[in-house]
This record gives C-alpha cells, sequence and structure tokens, in this order.
C-alpha cells in the first residue's frame, strides 16, 4: 500500500508579531506629593484605568478592519509540499501501481472582495464602538481622578486628627499637671488624679490610633495610585492644600456642562450611535451581495527514484520488441505467398542503443526539479468570477435580527434618556450637598470656638477650686467633639465639591 505524507505549508505571508511588552517599573512616590503629581502617576500605573485604555486599541483596529473590509479585497497565499511513497492503491476491482515515490509542490494565489450593506454599514459602527470605547476611556479617568482626590483628602484629614489628638494629649498632660498640683496641697483628693491618668491614657491612645490611620489611608492612595508603597509611608507627606472658599458656581451653568461633559451620559450617547449602526446593518441583510473573486496556481511534481522508472520503461519496450519480432515471424511464415519476400523482422532485444534512447527519455520525460524552483512549474489557468446575491427567504432571520437590533436601539436611546435624568439630580443633589457643608463649617467653627472658650473656662475654675475635676472633663470631651466636628465638616464640605465634579465632568477648581 502507498505511504502518503502531506504537508501544507503557506507561502507569501505577512506575519505581524509583537512582542509583550514587559511592564514599566513602578516609581518611587516623591516625599513631598502634589495631587496633581497623585493623579498623574495614578493615570500611568493604576491597574484598572490601563484596563479601560486598552479597549482603545482593539476599537482603533476595529475602525481599520471595517474599512478594509468594505473597499479592499483579500489576498491570500497558500503553498503545500506532498510526498507519495512507492506501492500499489486498490480501488475496488482495479489495481494501480506505483513504481517510485513521489515528490511535489504547489501554489496558489487567490483574490476576493464582497460588497454588502453590512459591510457598507460595519465602518459607521466600528467608529461608533471606537467613539463608545474613548469615552469609556474619558469616564474611567475622571472617576479616577475622583478617587484619588477623595482618597488624597482622607489622607489630610487623618492628619488633622492627628493634630487634634496631639492638642488633646497636650490639654491631657496640662489636666494631670493640674490635679497633681491640687492634690499635693491638699486641696482634691485622688480621685482627680486618677481620673486625670485615664484622660491622658485614652489621649495617649488616641494618638496611636490617629497615627496608624494616616499610615493607612497612605497606603490606600497607593493602592490606586497604582504604585508600590514605601517602607515607611511616613517619608510621603501630601503637599497641597484646600482652602474652604463660599461656592459661587451657578446651578444652570453646572446642569448645562453636565449634559455635554458628563462622562458616563457621553459613554451611553456613544453606544446608542453604536447601535443605531447596528440596526442599520441588520436592516441591510435586505440588499443584495455583491462578489468577485480571482486566483491563480501552479503546481510541480517528480519521482524520488527514476531507476523503477526506467525499468519499468525498458522491461515494457524489451516486451513491444518481442511482441513485434513474434509477428514479424509469423507473418512471413504463414501469410506470405510461396516464393515470396520475406519483411524484415526488428530484433527481439534491445540494443544498448535503444537502452540509451530510452533512458533518456525517462529522464526528459521526468526531470527531477527543485521543490520551489518556480520556473518548472506547471502553471494552471488563471480565472475570476463576479457574482450577485439576493437572500429570498431566510426563515424570518432577517426579520428578527433587524427586531433585536431595533429594540437595542431603543433601549439605549432609554438608557441616555434615563441616565440624564440622573445626571441632572446628581448635579443639583451635589449643589445643594456642597451649599449645606459650606453653612455647616461656619456653624462648627462658632460650635468650636464656644466649646474653646467652655474649656478654657473650666480649667480655671478648677483651677481656683470652683468647679469640679468632672467638669473639666465634661468640657475637653465637649471641645474634642466640636474640634473633630469642624475638621469633618471641612473635609465634607472638599468631598461634596469633588463629587460635583464627577457629577459636572470636569475639575472646578
Amino acid at each position: 500500500m502507498p505511504r502518503t505524507l502531506s504537508v501544507t505549508t503557506l507561502a507569501m505571508l505577512t506575519v505581524l508579531s509583537s512582542a509583550a511588552a514587559q511592564d514599566r517599573p513602578l516609581p518611587s512616590v516623591p516625599q513631598s506629593l502634589g495631587l496633581q503629581e497623585a493623579v498623574d502617576l495614578a493615570e500611568r500605573y493604576s491597574p484598572l484605568y490601563r484596563q479601560t485604555q486598552n479597549d482603545h486599541g482593539p476599537a482603533a483596529w476595529g475602525v481599520r478592519n471595517a474599512l478594509a473590509s468594505t473597499f479592499l479585497p483579500s489576498f491570500t497565499a497558500s503553498g503545500g509540499v506532498q510526498y507519495s511513497g512507492a506501492g500499489s492503491q486498490n480501488f475496488l476491482a482495479q489495481s494501480f501501481v506505483q513504481a517510485s515515490g513521489t515528490l511535489g509542490s504547489s501554489y496558489s494565489l487567490s483574490l476576493n472582495w464582497q460588497l454588502s450593506g453590512q459591510t457598507l454599514s460595519q465602518p459607521g459602527l466600528a467608529r461608533a464602538q471606537l467613539a463608545a470605547a474613548d469615552a469609556g476611556i474619558t469616564g474611567a479617568r475622571m472617576n479616577l481622578r475622583s478617587a484619588i482626590v477623595g482618597q488624597y483628602l482622607a489622607v489630610l484629614q487623618a492628619q488633622d486628627n492627628v493634630r487634634l489628638a496631639d492638642a488633646q494629649q497636650k490639654r491631657a498632660d496640662e489636666a494631670l499637671r493640674l490635679a497633681q498640683a491640687r492634690y499635693a496641697v491638699g486641696q482634691t483628693t485622688v480621685l482627680d488624679v486618677r481620673q486625670a491618668e485615664v484622660l491622658k491614657g485614652r489621649a495617649d491612645v488616641g494618638m496611636i490610633q490617629a497615627q496608624q490611620a494616616v499610615t493607612v489611608e497612605k497606603l490606600r492612595l497607593f493602592q490606586q495610585m497604582g504604585v508600590a508603597a514605601p517602607e515607611d509611608p511616613s517619608v510621603v507627606t501630601p503637599s497641597d492644600t484646600f482652602p474652604v472658599v463660599e461656592p459661587t458656581w451657578n446651578l444652570d451653568n453646572l446642569l448645562t456642562e453636565a449634559e455635554e461633559q458628563n462622562p458616563d451620559l457621553g459613554a451611553l450617547k456613544a453606544r446608542e450611535t453604536a447601535a443605531v449602526w447596528g440596526e442599520r446593518a441588520a436592516k441591510s441583510e435586505w440588499l443584495p451581495t455583491f462578489s468577485f473573486s480571482a486566483g491563480w496556481s501552479a503546481y510541480t511534481q517528480h519521482f524520488t527514484n527514476l531507476s523503477p522508472v526506467i525499468s519499468n520503461a525498458l522491461v515494457s519496450a524489451q516486451q513491444d520488441a518481442l511482441a513485434n519480432a513474434t509477428q514479424c515471424d509469423y507473418v512471413n511464415t504463414n501469410l506470405l505467398n510461396p516464393g515470396g519476400t520475406a519483411l524484415p523482422c526488428p530484433a527481439s532485444t534491445l540494443s544498448a542503443a535503444d537502452t540509451a534512447l530510452i533512458t533518456q527519455q525517462v529522464q526528459d520525460r521526468y526531470p527531477t526539479v527543485g521543490l520551489f524552483n518556480f520556473g518548472q512549474y506547471t502553471r494552471q489557468p488563471f480565472f475570476a468570477r463576479v457574482g450577485v446575491t439576493i437572500p429570498i427567504f431566510t426563515q424570518f432571520n432577517r426579520p428578527l435580527r433587524a427586531a433585536q437590533a431595533g429594540a437595542q436601539a431603543d433601549d439605549a436611546k432609554e438608557a441616555v434618556r434615563a441616565r440624564a435624568l440622573q445626571v441632572r439630580t446628581d448635579v443639583s443633589q451635589a449643589y445643594y450637598a456642597l451649599q449645606t457643608a459650606y453653612q455647616t463649617i461656619g456653624i462648627q467653627q462658632t460650635n468650636r470656638a464656644a466649646a474653646q472658650e467652655q474649656l478654657r473656662l473650666a480649667t480655671e475654675q478648677y483651677r481656683v477650686g470652683s468647679a469640679t475635676f468632672l467638669n473639666v472633663l465634661d468640657a475637653q470631651a465637649a471641645s474634642q467633639q466640636a474640634e473633630g466636628d469642624y475638621i469633618k465638616a471641612t473635609y465634607d464640605y472638599h468631598r461634596a465639591i469633588v463629587t460635583l465634579e464627577t457629577a459636572v465632568g470636569r475639575p472646578l477648581r
């Protein structure tokens, strides 16, 4: 039985490959870290944001692919090498013997182009998808900035809490010294001293916890930025400050800006455009499809060993020579009239010249050529085809796809309308929350001043013996609460601005 091994290779194929990009080394965070520096580092190294950025590349290539599919034909080159061993092949009652193995190669070039309603609508669809991807990246950038600003404020608030804890520590130290001094002169009992010691211990614990909170908030900031935290996070200090000023933005102007610049709303609008193009593509399936194709091909084949082929040719020639000589002798003996001239009969064996001639003829008929010697290829006729296809009945597949695409386009339109309403609500809510936060700061500032004055009076009264140490403790608790409320109100104001910026879609300060 013959042994056949077919190996197909591709010829004239351009391979576009890119090496896997090495991760850029993470930078060291500067010791004095400004807000814009933190945002810039986050835009370069934040893993979530970089994942969103990766959507741009495929979408951009989708536009190129759609344009090429519409206006340019596809070109394909293929080739192959085939080997068939010596032996016999049986087909039903027939047997075919191959004396020598054969080795051949072939190549083909084909060109195809197709034009339909769907291909004509693909560039618009791909551009809309690219716009949607870019809008998503813009939204991710704005959300990243909001997250970085919010976490930056969390670090600043934690640092202010450390300063508050430090002030509380100093007040606790002063209260302890005062209680010890009064106890030393017999003006109070040891109970006041113990209460002061408890107050001092609580203040020390509060300081430790506040310092730990700063470290934790810095670590979270580094994580959101996408950079590695230094071994000692305390070496990095935020350098920006945020003043409290009365908000002067106009709500109507902010609503108008949000309708134009809100990234989430822009992304939904881009998706709506893509859905509309998808509906057009689905409806274009009713249009005819025009196609064109052309091709060129050639092949070559030769025996791997001519000796069996030459031997078979010589055997066949010897058999023919013997048959011819025998036939000639039979004619001379039996068919000629008595006394007639005998026919000259050929030799019954091949001469050396005949053998050499047959050998040369076989070699000329089956020359040994290289597998990829294109000059020896046998070329096939060129072919070209132009056709048109008109779908008549597709078992309602086209109406189904058109209905589905239309529903998706309507859903996208309603999603845009719903998001526009949500944006107006978010902007209005953030605007009024900012006004409330600013007013709250003024109230808390007044409360803080009153609590500080209350603590000063309680301390002086205790110093002269007209109040108890419990009054001092109550005043200190009230002062600490007022200080904490003021700090919280201040950063609630700053976060309200961040929320308003996110809803509008741009920085406001």
